[in-house]
């Protein structure tokens, strides 16, 4: 579906100017929102035990096998504008997020694409809870996502005094652009609403700032030793930010999820990737992410 196209019209129906809702289309982007009894044809599991290719291991990180989290059929998720998911066949995550979250290493996360007409089997191994949870099904509607620093008239969006003066910038500029950007705003929660009750996961939408905030500390690390850039210690801060804000654009938040921890306040996971590596369906590429909140 057009969505990109269906906000449009509605939006001109209103009365704004066509320019400026083509601008604020640029910020748009939608989510999935995975969640259980939410009626409707199941697209995907959470927990139980995995289809995967046959004769193919249960994934590890070389030692251990990995917790699976979840699957989806991709056919059976909303299409997204500018969201280059596989057409078909299923993606299955795995991620051990405590040692994620501990050591930031890639091999303790895992997204495992199976195409459509592959030979599956129910995957065999260890049942044991911190490896396979309890199992259901979930459904899929759509969630319209905005970047951090956008200004918003609601409680759950950060206020200015929280932003950083970069962020605060491109607050204000938004404003002056987008005189009707409340009603613009409103218009979007209509037509994908907010959340209502709980999330088992998205999928799509934007990567989580923090995460983007650390590709872009170690991208500017990078350019600096090898000598093609210079940043005086006072202005990485400012250099990272401005990266951080390009490399929005080019990263996308794959699949978001809570994971219970008796430990810990939150326990979050996620994958990214690059827009390129997904219209590729480069799934490897992913870098599997997790934090843990005492």
């Amino acid at each position: 579906m057009d969505h990109q196209g269906q906000f449009h019209r509605a939006a001109l129906a209103l009365g704004i100017p066509d320019d400026e809702v083509s601008r604020f289309i640029q910020h748009l982007r939608l989510s999935i929102r995975l969640s259980g009894g939410s009626g409707g044809v199941p697209v995907g599991q959470f927990g139980g035990l995995p289809r995967l290719p046959v004769g193919m291991d249960w994934p590890s990180d070389g030692v251990s096998p990995l917790p699976f989290i979840f699957s989806v059929d991709c056919a059976a998720l909303p299409r997204i504008d500018g969201f280059g998911l596989p057409a078909d066949g299923s993606l299955l995550f795995f991620l051990n997020h405590e040692q994620a979250a501990a050591t930031g290493e890639r091999r303790f996360g895992r997204v495992v694409y199976v195409p459509t007409g592959t030979d599956t089997e129910l995957a065999t191994g260890s049942t044991d809870d911190a490896f396979v949870g309890e199992q259901y099904d979930v459904g899929a509607t759509l969630r319209a996502e905005f970047p951090d620093w956008f200004g918003r008239d609601d409680e759950d969006e950060e206020d200015e005094d929280d932003l950083s003066p970069f962020q605060q910038q491109l607050a204000r500029d938004l404003e002056r652009d987008l005189p009707h950007l409340d009603e613009l705003c409103a218009l979007a929660d209509k037509l994908w609403p907010p959340d209502n009750g709980y999330i088992s996961a998205y999928i799509g939408g934007y990567a989580d700032e923090e995460v983007i905030k650390s590709i872009a500390e170690q991208t500017l690390a990078w350019r600096e030793k090898i000598g093609e850039i210079v940043i005086p210690v006072a202005k990485w801060y400012s250099h990272v930010e401005k990266e951080t804000h390009r490399l929005t654009s080019e990263w996308v938040s794959l699949a978001r999820f809570p994971v219970d921890n008796e430990l810990y306040y939150r326990s979050d996971g996620s994958f990214v990737i690059r827009h390129d590596d997904l219209a590729a369906s480069r799934l490897d590429e992913a870098l599997s992410v997790a934090e843990l909140v005492p």
